[in-house]
């Protein structure tokens, strides 16, 4: 009877293996890798956006003062990735756009 079982047995421990996760480890993350560029945004630089009115050109001015690559303002509900970006800024607003807080991410 045990017999029966072992060919169903054998499927699922072979469909299992090909679930393992590689293990393999670099020396540098995998955006800055891929990117070929070391910079890493810094937020303090753009600490003075809060209470400032979101527009293109404030994105944009505090992501060249905060050394990002790339930058995205943060309305509430917005559906957003969760992937970590150490070049990105994000610049999160309220309701009116007005900016409430500044990171990287």
């Amino acid at each position: 009877m045990t017999w029966k079982l072992m060919p169903g047995a054998l499927v699922v421990l072979v469909a299992l293996t090909g679930c393992a996760a590689n293990t393999t480890s670099t020396s540098s993350s995998p955006d800055t890798a891929a990117s070929g560029n070391s910079q890493v945004c810094n937020a303090e630089q753009a600490e003075s956006a809060v209470g400032q009115a979101v527009s293109p050109a404030l994105v944009e001015k505090y992501r060249k003062q905060a050394n990002a690559e790339s930058a995205r303002a943060l309305r509430p509900n917005d559906v957003i990735t969760m992937e970590y970006n150490p070049q990105r800024l994000n610049l999160k607003v309220d309701e009116q756009d007005i900016v409430i807080s500044v990171n990287c991410s």
